[in-house]
């Protein structure tokens, strides 16, 4: 089958995205409006861009609904700061409540019943059930269009980084304690360590 994606609808393309590539990462990210409300929301849209300097990103898409910014992007525009946190299966559930689109002045980690911790470097709290914070300015956003489907890329700088205690080991974190978990298509999710397989890369013979 050949498809042009600019002969389908946005939910169709958006469907082909999310059942090709993954699995994917999850971004929990915290921000805070200008009243200091704290919004929590999840994106599986999410990666590494550099080391030097240390660079993420992430892409919040436009509400499906009407088109409009998600508070997540709002918030971040206006305070140029967020915290990723990285979910790991114990509160996955939890998680997947803050999924849902609540009005802007209500703060989901409240309802979710998720702690909130004092970052070290930005204003926005740490997730405390989380075990690895990434705790960000903004660098660059970019905007991609302003229809229902649409969406933007944040990029964000890392300025601190909390691992807990038990992960890191030897300079490195140690996955099976951290448990991840990941995106797939429609409501799946996947346990990485379920099946995990080492594969060398090869020298190069020249």
């Amino acid at each position: 089958m050949e498809i042009k994606p600019g002969n389908l609808e946005w939910k169709d393309a958006y469907k082909l995205l999310v059942g090709s590539i993954l699995p994917r990462p999850i971004a929990f990210v915290t921000t805070i409006d200008a009243s200091g409300v704290v919004n929590a929301a999840p994106f599986s849209f999410f990666t590494a861009i550099c080391a030097d300097p240390m660079l993420i990103c992430f892409s919040p898409m436009r509400r499906g609904t009407d088109g409009k910014k998600k508070d997540t992007l709002a918030n971040i525009e206006l305070t140029k700061e967020f915290v990723v946190n990285i979910v790991s299966e114990e509160w996955i559930e939890k998680m997947n409540i803050c999924a849902t689109e609540y009005p802007a002045e209500l703060d989901e980690l409240d309802i979710s019943g998720l702690q909130k911790e004092n970052s070290q470097m930005v204003s926005p709290p740490r997730v405390k059930e989380s075990k690895v914070h990434l705790e960000c300015s903004l660098y660059q956003v970019h905007h991609f269009g302003e229809n229902a489907g649409a969406g933007s890329l944040v990029i964000g700088k890392v300025e601190h980084v909390h691992v807990a205690e038990e992960l890191y080991e030897h300079g490195r974190i140690n996955t099976k304690k951290l448990k991840p978990v990941g995106r797939m298509a429609g409501q799946m999710y996947t346990k990485p360590l379920g099946e995990v397989f080492e594969l060398v890369r090869k020298t190069n013979p020249r």
